[in-house]
């Protein structure tokens, strides 16, 4: 099993409390804390404004910290999980890749997605389209990427996107372009997306949800004539681990005193019971077991968040001691 780690970038208030002349600091010690210890690659998100609920927290934007991380680290991958496809124009955001695995030395991933925060889609003046013309824009978007990495060049008169001899110089340093991602669990549409052009997908990590959704997959690789078995299956897990189970409250707890000024009691309820009944939540032993059981439905790359990592990050060493070293291929 491969392993990624998400940097705290404010997203989801897990930069409170910092100081914003720390922050760059700050998130450049997580990426290197991964870079030395067993984690493939680092993730940011793609997002404007916090989660569960906008605020004027720090909220750092994605691709400048994949440029700022591509120069600042040497060996993790950089990923984004994931950006969404209408914030930028496919073509410049080809072009803006292209640059960052120059930059990395061919070490950039592209996670992609159609985007769903209704809020900070009107909030920039991007309106809110219907899911139906955000999915047909991120089918169009991928195309228009995947020729400029690989052709150098793309035309497409599309519905949503229109582009006429856009050109890719350089290319990306990797053979075959960078990677794609198609991040998301849509069952017609997304999935299907991701049959037709992914090289990774991220989507539901339950063992249920999982199950579903790469047998929907699997569906789909059949009906468009692609490899169901050369796709990666990935999915986002919040971790909350601990030497003993006290340890492992106390991580939540902490994590709720962090949200409980920024958001309504019933936001902070449902958010701490989230955390607590997902998968990789216990003792090193229980998630190892738990990634263990996952790994043999077919998931193969666990991208974890840490909530504390911007100001602790035992639980991130602890997991890369105990657990890694157990599902590591």
């Amino acid at each position: 099993m491969r392993f990624g780690l998400f940097i705290p970038q404010g997203w989801r208030f897990d930069l409170v409390g910092v100081d914003p002349k720390d922050h760059w600091q700050t998130m450049l010690g997580v990426a290197k804390a991964a870079e030395a210890g067993p984690f493939e690659s680092v993730w940011v998100y793609d997002h404007f404004h916090t989660t569960p609920v906008p605020s004027e927290e720090a909220t750092h934007e994605a691709w400048t910290l994949m440029a700022a991380l591509a120069a600042a680290t040497s060996r993790v991958r950089l990923g984004q999980m994931c950006t969404c496809m209408a914030y930028r124009n496919p073509a410049y955001l080809a072009k803006v890749a292209a640059t960052v695995d120059a930059v990395s030395g061919g070490r950039t991933e592209m996670g992609i997605g159609a985007g769903w925060y209704e809020h900070e889609w009107r909030a920039y003046g991007y309106g809110f389209p219907s899911a139906g013309q955000r999915l047909a824009m991120l089918d169009e978007g991928v195309q228009i990427m995947r020729d400029l990495w690989t052709k150098g060049v793309a035309t497409l008169d599309g519905k949503h996107y229109q582009v006429d001899g856009a050109i890719c110089r350089p290319l990306p340093l990797q053979t075959g372009g960078i990677p794609l991602w198609i991040a998301g669990g849509g069952e017609r549409k997304t999935l299907r997306i991701a049959a037709k052009y992914a090289q990774y997908t991220n989507f539901d990590g339950s063992p249920e949800g999982f199950v579903r959704k790469s047998e929907l997959l699997a569906e789909h690789c059949r009906e468009v004539g692609t490899d169901y078995d050369a796709i990666v299956r990935s999915a986002n897990y919040n971790v909350f681990i601990g030497e003993t189970e006290k340890d492992v409250q106390d991580r939540i707890a902490q994590a709720a005193d962090r949200l409980r000024p920024h958001v309504s009691d019933e936001t902070l309820e449902r958010s701490v019971e989230q955390w607590r009944t997902g998968p990789l939540v216990g003792t090193p032993e229980q998630i190892a077991e738990k990634l263990t059981e996952l790994k043999a439905l077919g998931m193969t790359y666990a991208i974890t968040y840490f909530a504390e990592a911007a100001y602790d990050l035992s639980g991130v060493e602890l997991f890369a001691s105990r657990v890694v070293p157990e599902l590591a291929s």
